[in-house]
């Protein structure tokens, strides 16, 4: 019962989703940071960080405007005024946005100098440690999802948005929208660096208020340094302007190209188990009563038969062992992957913080090492959860026949064999 209820849940939820994205388009949400009297960081030449980030964000948001016809753009700001963060993550929110992206400029104390690009999406805290910002966005999520449930059918039987089966659908929603923002990271450190020549350093995970407040996938970008010298100079170029603006939007364009179907939900029974009521219709179509008959008057034939073919019985033989040759077929077997190194590493290493019975693969001259193996994806799922604390990168990988195959066409198989 409590699996059906499950199901039923996700499957309300999965509709709703489709529904609504078949009636939308791509909403894209860009927020330049700061505005108004919330000058941000200053650089030694008087240049602002409220005015380069909306330089950078209108510049990319004409880009997608131009040439993404099918995306829906929406700006926090336009113009020099101040708006709060509370208040960003609520556009978003309200306009049910795809995808947010957050434009900042870094900045270090007198007498410090860095230079480079980075991107931060949330996670747990890098000055306390803790996962608090992650729980208040599980929290952002259901709010601002409640309203699936909210259907005269399925409000009459589920009214709890804090039960267990609610809690499930909504975790899975949350998670898929962080392992979506981390990615739209990868992309931004590899397209913007690129374009910029900008030195990558790095993607990273904190808890910031305006990712954590919002319910969607997305991405805090700092551009570059303006407490240096020649960083600032070239960010308050036309040039850069334009290097940026095109970076961010080649990162935005991977991102969409992969994850614009949005969710897919691996619990969902896919529609093909429909072919049930032929059967059925078969067997009732049984009731005639010439086929008796039949059988009766090759009775002696069977007799007649088992004489004659005593020595033949090796040809039904063969017809019962071909369906057991079957299940032979492989499947999908998923995996956690907790880290990557460029040589391999002792079992006893310190970077698998404990984790026993790790393995590993070796792809593009990189050993790369995983936990769990199981046909069945909700296990692997459940896992990764587990580990999350130790490993807050770990992301579910699929091989079939040994090789490595893509997650969402191993998800879709493993939800196929399960609704047979």
């Amino acid at each position: 019962m409590y699996k059906r209820i499950v199901l039923l849940l996700i499957t309300v939820f999965c509709f709703a989703a489709i529904a609504t994205a078949a009636n939308k388009r791509f909403t894209l949400v860009i927020d330049a940071g700061h505005g108004g009297g919330d000058t941000g960081a200053i650089g030694g030449a008087g240049v602002k960080e409220k005015n380069l980030t909306l330089k950078f964000a209108l510049a990319f948001g004409r880009l997608v405007e131009q040439n993404c016809p099918d995306v829906k753009v929406i700006y926090t700001r336009k113009t020099d005024k101040f708006v709060e963060l509370y208040r960003r993550a609520e556009i978003a929110n309200q306009n049910k946005a795809d995808l947010f992206i957050s434009i900042h400029i870094n900045a270090l104390p007198k007498g410090h100098t860095a230079r480079g690009f980075q991107t931060y999406t949330l996670g747990r805290s890098r000055r306390t440690g803790k996962n608090t910002g992650v729980l208040e966005n599980l929290e952002v999520a259901k709010r601002e999802n409640a309203v699936i449930f909210q259907e005269k059918d399925y409000q009459k039987k589920y009214r709890d948005l804090n039960s267990p089966e609610n809690e499930i659908l909504f975790e899975f929603v949350q998670d898929k929208n962080m392992e979506n923002s981390i990615e739209l990271a990868k992309y931004m450190q590899k397209y913007v660096c690129q374009a910029t020549r900008r030195q990558d350093m790095g993607a990273h995970q904190d808890n910031l208020a305006v990712l954590r407040l919002t319910s969607m996938p997305g991405c805090l970008i700092e551009l570059g340094f303006i407490s240096t010298r020649d960083e600032e100079q070239y960010m308050n170029t036309s040039l850069a302007t334009e290097q940026y603006a095109r970076g961010i939007f080649n990162a935005f364009m991977a991102y969409k190209k992969r994850f614009s179907g949005g969710i897919t939900v691996p619990y969902m029974a896919e529609p093909k188990a429909e072919p049930k009521p032929e059967p059925k219709a078969e067997s009732k179509a049984e009731p005639k009563a010439e086929p008796k008959p039949e059988p009766q008057q090759e009775k002696p034939e069977p007799q007649e038969a088992a004489e004659a073919t005593q020595p033949e019985p090796a040809q039904p033989q063969p017809d019962v062992k071909q369906p057991e040759q079957k299940p032979a077929v492989a499947r999908p077997v998923f995996k956690v992957q907790i880290l990557t190194s460029p040589k391999a590493l002792k079992a006893n290493d310190s970077r698998f913080k404990g984790v026993k019975d790790t393995s590993s693969y070796q792809e593009s001259g990189l050993y790369k090492y995983t936990v769990g193996s199981s046909e069945d994806y909700n296990e692997i799922y459940r896992l990764r959860k587990s580990i999350l604390d130790q490993f807050p990168e770990a992301f579910i990988i699929a091989f079939k026949d040994g090789k490595r195959m893509n997650v969402q066409e191993a998800i879709k198989e493993f939800k196929s064999i399960k609704t047979k």
